[in-house]
């Protein structure tokens, strides 16, 4: 930053993205062009992180505890910085059923313009010519514990459903 820009809208790039989740894993590449749209539009982008619990990696472990608690601590962490360092709007990248709503949360606590950027879905994966989503990682794991495919077949759909 230099003298000049202090008198411009500073405004947060706030990013849920993480390697953590396939939902958030692309959320790095958009970060670029909001921060380009700032600044043309005569601002100051100012980025930040925020956490991210992904219900697809904590299911059925003590981790999805943490999985609706994760929606107020993203949604404070946003208000908290954002308020902490005063800064003049706010632009959140989001990319899962957590971060959208707490996303949504943060803004709508602040007295900011602000605008929540869904990332998009994830692209579906695709297993013998067809495509495949979360949706059958969940109906295979079922099956593969009723014994109705077997480890090879789990691990097919598995691998093949988040391309990323």
């Amino acid at each position: 930053m230099n003298d000049a820009d202090f008198e411009k809208p500073l405004i947060a790039v706030v990013n849920s993205w993480s390697t953590v989740t396939p939902c958030n894993m692309h959320l790095d590449r958009l970060a670029g062009p909001v921060r380009d749209g700032i600044r043309a539009a005569g601002g100051v982008p100012i980025d930040f992180n925020t956490i991210v619990v992904s219900d697809g990696v904590s299911m059925g472990t003590p981790g999805m505890r943490a999985s609706l608690v994760s929606r107020e601590v993203i949604a404070d962490s946003i208000e908290l910085a954002v308020q902490g360092h005063t800064l003049d709007g706010v632009m959140v990248i989001v990319g899962c059923d957590k971060t959208i709503p707490a996303a949504a949360m943060a803004l709508a606590r602040m007295n900011l313009p602000g605008l929540v950027f869904y990332g998009g879905s994830i692209m579906p994966g695709r297993v013998r010519g067809r495509d495949i989503s979360i949706q059958q990682v969940f109906e295979a794991v079922g099956a593969h514990g009723a014994g109705r495919i077997d480890d090879a077949a789990l691990k097919e759909v598995e691998v093949a459903a988040c391309p990323g």
